[in-house]
């Protein structure tokens, strides 16, 4: 039996599936890849002139200190998940009635029809007080960000705090940051925690998550450590520990699709 008939048959014979999914699930709707200086320069030249690298554009310590040129970066990156339509492996994904949990901020899966997403980190669809003066986090569907495309900075004015008036910023957990308001995250982890404990039969699918920032992977592991259900789909980086689960070096998109042929 081939690994991907092994990862079909764990999919068919569960009760549930949790998906753990990283940046590489959105690589296949057309979102940037950020691996690496390169990745994020070919994304982006106009930083790699600036010699500007995604670790220290995604600081909250340019919100007090350049506004423009943070707003700028997320602003950019706002307007373009908003344009961006999710591929047809998250219909896959729907159809075996997934749940999710994500260190990623897009929003995509919520576009393609989730409504029970876990956030780790965050969304860039939701705002609050860079201060902050409240815990409050609220939606920022009516927010337009205009970016110059040459000095990537927003151009006034500034998304500002329903509160108290001040600066706003995306309720996402940056680098450093310790003005993260994680207050929605916690009860959407709160949630899928609450559903896990009622599920005997999980399988966990993991979709591009690397070894960088490890959060993606740890809870997929976690998930599945009782029955060694883990279906890793990666293209660079797929091992598994001590045999504790299937292997697809594979990108998302093609996994998924190869899957659902298969279920």
């Amino acid at each position: 039996m081939s690994d991907l008939e092994r990862a079909a048959e764990l999919i068919a014979s569960a009760d549930a599936v949790l998906v753990c999914a990283g940046a590489g699930m959105g690589v296949d709707s057309g979102l940037p890849d950020f691996r690496g200086d390169h990745g994020f320069w070919q994304a982006y030249p106009p930083y790699e002139r600036l010699g500007l690298k995604f670790v220290e554009l995604a600081d909250p310590v340019h919100f007090a200190e350049d506004p423009t040129l943070a707003w700028g970066f997320y602003g950019h990156r706002l307007d373009l998940y908003r344009r961006t339509a999710p591929h047809a492996g998250f219909a896959v994904l729907r159809g075996w009635g997934a749940r999710v949990f994500t260190s990623n901020v897009d929003g995509q899966f919520q576009r393609a029809g989730f409504t029970d997403v876990a956030e780790v980190h965050g969304s860039i669809h939701h705002l609050q007080c860079v201060e902050p003066c409240t815990d409050e986090v609220w939606a920022a569907d009516d927010v337009v960000v205009e970016v110059d495309p040459e000095t990537m900075r927003a151009v006034s004015p500034l998304p500002s705090c329903r509160n108290c008036g001040g600066l706003a910023r995306p309720n996402i957990l940056m680098f450093g940051d310790w003005a993260w308001v994680p207050e929605r995250s916690r009860r959407q982890s709160d949630a899928l925690a609450e559903w896990r404990r009622g599920k005997r039969n999980l399988v966990v699918l993991e979709l591009g998550a690397g070894l960088a920032v490890p959060t993606v992977r740890r809870q997929a592991e976690l998930a599945s450590a009782a029955s060694g259900a883990l279906i890793r789909i990666n293209p660079r980086e797929p091992e598994v520990r001590h045999g504790r689960g299937v292997s697809l070096r594979m990108g998302a998109l093609e996994a998924l699709r190869a899957l659902a042929a298969l279920t």
